[in-house]
């Protein structure tokens, strides 16, 4: 999963499933962790971000979520699996690199809509 062509692709992603965190190392030195649940509730699925601009769907009760599996999708992305049984996101490079840049952000908004909607992380 290396190429020294492209700041975007990790040189190295370490999965620790039993803390539910996801390491990602890159040739510029930039490192990133990403949760298990901030991964799952920011997955570029249709069944989370809907099919179009006001359609993404609210993700209740993922505090818990852990990742089970990754798998490469050609030299573009992986397919991140999860205890739920999601597994339809595909994360490309520049998408996870980005996860990392806006984690407290989009985070932050994550918890503002939870709490605006009445909805629960558990």
């Amino acid at each position: 999963m290396t190429d020294q062509n492209s700041n975007d692709i990790p040189k190295d992603i370490r999965v620790s499933k039993e803390r539910g965190i996801m390491r990602l190392f890159y040739h510029d030195g930039m490192e990133g962790e990403l949760s298990s649940e901030y991964l799952r509730i920011s997955s570029p699925s249709a069944e989370v971000k809907g099919h179009g601009p006001g359609q993404e769907v609210p993700q209740v009760g993922k505090r818990n979520v852990l990742i089970t599996n990754i798998e490469p999708v050609g030299r573009y992305a992986i397919r991140i699996i999860f205890s739920d049984g999601h597994d339809t996101g595909i994360f490309n490079w520049p998408y996870l690199r980005l996860l990392i840049e806006e984690k407290e952000t989009r985070w932050s908004d994550y918890l503002q809509d939870l709490n605006s909607k009445g909805l629960s992380r558990d």
